[in-house]
């Protein structure tokens, strides 16, 4: 089984979507746009899912649901927030950012907006989302469901799968199918260095591609 480290070093959002593709799991790709917002250019682990609704009242009990969320994060959780992209407010920042790093979690996905990007960036923790502002999420969006299944960009994400995101794109991986996608990609990674080899020394991409079956 790959380490984080060798995860997060060599694998890649497109050569992971390639492993998907292959082993017959094409749509696994979020259709939004979702931007690394505090420095880290890769965020992989396991998903801890929150489902977000726009409110337009006082709600009797502030912040109860995404802070559970949050006490419950295990090592190697990264938290997805399913906002349905709502920029009302930036509905993840640095304290809870905080609280969750303290419980093991490794970022958070918001397909939404966040705040405090600064002092999440100085604490080095990855954070993507869909935007930025600074406005707080008291009556205004709150948490509705915790650990249920949540779709973001047409993907459905389940709590236990894997979401590997970078600078190209966010793909989510089954969880019963993580070791095998992320062997055959990795195994692609290695692949690709021989084509680029080859490529280097002066064959021809159609030659390259006779050879190898990869590009």
């Amino acid at each position: 089984m790959l380490t984080r480290d060798q995860i997060q070093e060599h694998l890649y959002s497109a050569v992971i979507s390639d492993a998907l593709d292959a082993a017959g799991f094409r749509d696994q790709v979020l259709s939004v746009s979702l931007l690394p917002m505090t420095g880290g250019l890769c965020l992989f682990g396991r998903c801890r899912t929150t489902e977000w609704e726009d409110i337009d009242f006082e709600d009797p009990r502030p912040y109860e649901l995404e802070l559970k969320a949050v006490d419950e994060c295990e090592e190697g959780d990264v938290l997805i927030a399913a906002a349905g992209g709502s920029r009302r407010s930036g509905i993840w920042g640095e304290l809870l950012s905080t609280a969750a790093r303290n419980r093991g979690c490794v970022g958070a996905l918001v397909d939404g907006a966040v705040r405090d990007v600064d002092k999440m960036r100085s604490m080095d923790f990855t954070v993507f989302a869909a935007g930025l502002c600074p406005r707080d999420s008291l009556h205004r969006q709150r948490v509705i469901a915790v650990d249920t299944p949540v779709v973001i960009g047409g993907v459905t994400i389940h709590r236990g799968d894997f979401i590997f995101a970078d600078e190209d794109g966010t793909v989510v991986v089954p969880e019963a199918e993580m070791e095998r996608i992320l062997g055959a990609a990795w195994e692609k990674v290695h692949a690709e260095n021989a084509v680029r080899d080859d490529i280097r020394s002066g064959m021809s991409a159609t030659e390259v591609f006779a050879k190898h079956g990869v590009l």
